[in-house]
């Protein structure tokens, strides 16, 4: 049974109709982050199943990384940013990528060293290719992603037959 901070949590995740662009519903984080009871829930939530399993923590871009970096703190461990195409200075490998509503590419630095065991981390599982380009770019630069976890998961957009096994602390 969810506590009451979680419950509190995904109470505060809205719902916001044709954003980025008709179709789509967009959820807004931001109430969440900004209370610390239910951030911290969540927190703990997205590290249980991985607890002791990881080295490092990757997050993508760009909801993704406020995750990864308080999961990151919380465990103990580093952070290895995945970004969007263009946004780093040495970029040592990247993949590209089809979302719900367009392409991207996401991109990262050489500072997974092989056989790093890697949480990856991102807010939304939708469609699954964002973490599917997360997933081979790890793997590009040497990494092992023992565990995905994410915020929210949209089981309506089918993103878990592509991705596999990951952990949700929502379902949306």
């Amino acid at each position: 049974m969810p506590s009451d901070a979680l419950i509190r949590a995904e109470s505060l995740i809205r719902t916001i109709p044709d954003y980025p662009e008709p179709g789509v519903l967009f959820r807004d984080i931001t109430p969440l982050l900004a209370d610390a009871t239910a951030l911290r829930a969540v927190i703990h939530a997205m590290i249980a199943p991985f607890e002791g399993d990881f080295d490092v923590v990757a997050g993508i871009e760009a909801r993704g990384f406020l995750l990864a970096g308080a999961v990151a703190m919380e465990a103990g461990v580093g952070l290895v940013p995945i970004r969007k195409a263009g946004k780093l200075p040495r970029p040592a490998a990247s993949v590209s990528y089809a979302l719900e509503y367009g392409t991207a590419t996401i991109e990262a630095h050489d500072d997974i060293v092989d056989g790093t065991r890697v949480l990856l981390v991102d807010d939304v599982l939708a469609t699954g290719g964002t973490l599917v380009a997360g997933h081979e770019l790890v793997a590009a630069l040497g990494g092992d992603v023992v565990g995905t976890a994410v915020l929210m998961e949209l089981p309506a957009l089918g993103g878990r037959a592509i991705v596999g096994d990951v952990h949700s602390v929502f379902l949306g």
